[in-house]
């Protein structure tokens, strides 16, 4: 089995070093190489590097097909952060709400998933304030108050840690017997 692999990644450098060499333009690529057939613009789709400013995203809702194409990426990117708290709430929210958005929301909608996992986590939490740019975004208002208000209905604001404390603890913070930590589940 381990011959049969380094073989196909041998073929695999050797592939890629022709297809290197060679000067081809786009189109004899795509006739030559079945792969390519589909060209896929492997850069990121709704990338900003600008977070401030939401006019500099290109979002085309004009047609039935690139509304649904926009939309499952969307639902894509919400749902499998790598963060499964995050993919849960977003993936849901971003669900049931992104038929009815329009582009500004759609740009508003990209900011927030732009935005790094823990630091999203805490500020829609409330572990800590999040900064102006992102607390006047509509779509991070609007989650942030739907964890809120679903984190207020299912567990006691004084079961949670304060405001710039750690907010998970251990599940066993006070063991008691000889051999135990004073705290802590070590």
């Amino acid at each position: 089995m381990a011959s049969r692999k380094s073989l196909i990644n041998v073929h695999r450098i050797i592939r890629s070093t022709l297809i290197s060499r060679r000067s081809v333009t786009p189109a004899a690529a795509t006739r030559a190489h079945p792969i390519f057939r589909n060209r896929v613009d492997l850069r990121a789709r709704f990338f900003c590097g600008n977070t401030s400013s939401p006019q500099n995203l290109d979002i085309d809702l004009s047609n039935e097909e690139k509304k649904r194409i926009t939309i499952n990426r969307l639902l894509y990117r919400s749902k499998q952060r790598g963060f499964l708290e995050l993919d849960l709430v977003l993936g849901n929210w971003v669900e049931e709400n992104v038929s009815s958005m329009d582009e500004t929301t759609v740009k508003s909608l990209i900011h927030v998933l732009d935005l790094e996992n823990p630091d999203l986590w805490k500020w829609l939490t409330a572990q800590e304030q999040p900064p102006e740019i992102v607390s006047s975004n509509p779509v991070f208002l609007a989650l942030h108050k739907k964890v809120m208000t679903n984190l207020n209905k299912h567990a006691a604001p004084e079961t949670r840690a304060a405001a710039g404390q750690p907010w998970v603890k251990g599940w066993d913070d006070f063991k008691r017997g000889r051999d135990a930590p004073i705290s802590g589940n070590q």
